[in-house]
């Protein structure tokens, strides 16, 4: 294939093992031999489904219908299905957008079967849990830490049970001081870095890729304001749905044939 998109990754991956070489101290052209046997160990994507699961920030205002101008959203994964869809049109790729704005992890879980299983996901993606944070914040119909592991871990469970060979990807929550976030800091940060090592020790449990999201918008803020990024605390920008496309498809990239 000959898209500059692909053509510039696969370079990156070059230059990534070329310098690894010099530091472990190994033959330049037999560490550039090394490629091929990743790619091997890749898993290719003919046919495959990807799910993109979660809240508001995966929803994206996606359309409800069959649409196909709207029916991805307009937030990070609708980026990603772009981005795949167009470098491999020959591979038959299907995206389906569940997001819905406003659910926390018990939510999903009573809409798992018909939104996640009946569509027969070969990779799920996932990012939950700034609703689950702001329940307990607001004490509304709270869903504490525990409670959000427990789900999580039963539906994951059940993903796995009925497609065990599915790839599942883990999105870290996060947030930026920011807005009502920034006001009331030190209760948000609390309760989202407990959220966030479940979400990491989920992908461990389930041998999932996990996007870690909250070092990401850090190291953002370094180059430009919080609220460049994330408007509310909550919700990226246009440039933060950037920056959580390109990690996802690095850090997936390491399973995929992508």
């Amino acid at each position: 294939m000959d898209f500059s998109y692909n053509n510039s990754r696969r370079k990156f991956l070059k230059k990534t093992v070329l310098a690894s070489s010099v530091v472990l101290g190994i033959p330049s052209i037999i560490s550039a031999s090394l490629i091929p046997i990743f790619k091997e160990n890749k898993k290719e994507i003919d046919n495959m489904v990807f799910l993109f699961q979660g809240d508001s920030i995966t929803d994206g205002n996606r359309g409800r219908n069959l649409d196909p101008n709207h029916i991805m959203g307009h937030g990070y994964a609708f980026s990603i299905a772009s981005r795949l869809g167009a470098d491999f049109p020959e591979k038959n790729l299907t995206f389906y957008n569940r997001g819905i704005s406003g659910h926390k992890i018990t939510d999903i879980a009573q809409r798992w079967q018909t939104d996640t299983i009946d569509l027969k996901p070969n990779v799920l993606s996932i990012l939950v849990g700034v609703n689950d944070c702001n329940s307990v914040i607001d004490k509304i119909d709270p869903v504490p830490v525990e409670k959000y592991e427990d789900v999580f871990y039963t539906l994951l469970s059940q993903a796995q049970k009925h497609f065990p060979e599915i790839l599942i990807v883990i999105c870290e929550p996060f947030i930026l001081p920011v807005g009502r976030v920034k006001d009331n800091w030190e209760e948000w940060h609390s309760d989202i870095i407990k959220r966030q090592e479940v979400a990491k020790r989920l992908a461990k449990k389930f041998d999932a890729v996990f996007v870690e999201l909250q070092s990401v918008f850090n190291n953002a803020c370094k180059k430009a304001p919080a609220d460049y990024w994330i408007w509310d605390g909550i919700h990226p920008t246009v440039a933060g749905h950037e920056l959580i496309t390109r990690e996802w498809l690095y850090q997936v990239s390491k399973k995929l044939d992508i």
